[in-house]
């Protein structure tokens, strides 16, 4: 299970991601508003620790917008902020619970087994996009009529590219989230570009519209109509 720690007080944050590591989470922390919203946006995570008072972005507003971009991983907000009005509007915005700085940190862990037992809501199991339907739980994708028959790796390039629809995904980033390789020495990019290709001519054979695009020097978007 991997979880997003967006917060900006160095120890805070330590003292959770050690926490979320002993309870085997991958903890990733982001300290401020901007890097919290870039990764929440480019990384795929089964829960969001969101702290509101950051710098660069707060923490309102990045929530506000993964929900108008249906990013729906569940969200528990920490502030230290305790009005009533806070906790509503916050909730309201698509928080998926609440707790107020200072807390117990047996409290925290235990809302976050919570919300991850709860998981993504079942709609996110089905991944849609035109006529293109990738299932999560069967693996099994259709266009239109048509079932795909994909490798593991092109399934995996699929799911990753459908949870980004309408977003450029560069090549870096599918070398850290498909191949996990973010350190390789020697670049992923040819061989993301062949199992691209692949993934291509199956997708869009016969197609309509096409739906994998290139952008040229930059890395790839998922969309109907051009980029």
């Amino acid at each position: 299970m991997r979880v997003l720690v967006v917060e900006d007080e160095r120890k805070l944050a330590q003292i959770v991601q050690s926490a979320l590591q002993a309870e085997h989470y991958e903890a990733v922390v982001a300290p401020t508003g901007e890097d919290g919203f870039f990764r929440a946006n480019a990384e795929v995570f089964d829960l969001i620790i969101l702290d509101l008072m950051l710098p660069g972005r707060g923490g309102l507003e990045i929530l506000q917008t993964l929900r108008q971009r249906r990013i729906e991983t569940p969200v528990l907000i920490l502030t230290a902020r305790d009005g009533v009005d806070d906790r509503v509007f916050g909730l309201d915005l698509g928080a998926d619970d609440y707790l107020v700085k200072p807390f117990a940190l047996p409290e925290l862990m235990a809302r976050i087994r919570a919300l991850c037992r709860r998981g993504r809501p079942s709609d996110v199991l089905r991944l849609k996009a035109a006529d293109l339907e990738l299932d999560l739980v069967t693996r099994r994708v259709m266009r239109g009529d048509a079932q795909l028959d994909l490798t593991g790796r092109e399934f995996e390039l699929l799911e990753y590219l459908l949870r980004h629809q309408g977003h450029l995904v560069s090549r870096e980033m599918l070398a850290r989230e498909v191949w996990r390789e973010p350190r390789r020495a020697t670049p992923l990019d040819n061989v993301i570009d062949v199992q691209m290709t692949r993934l291509r001519k199956k997708v869009d054979a016969d197609g309509v519209p096409r739906l994998i695009h290139t952008v040229r020097g930059v890395g790839f978007v998922l969309r109907e109509g051009e980029p």
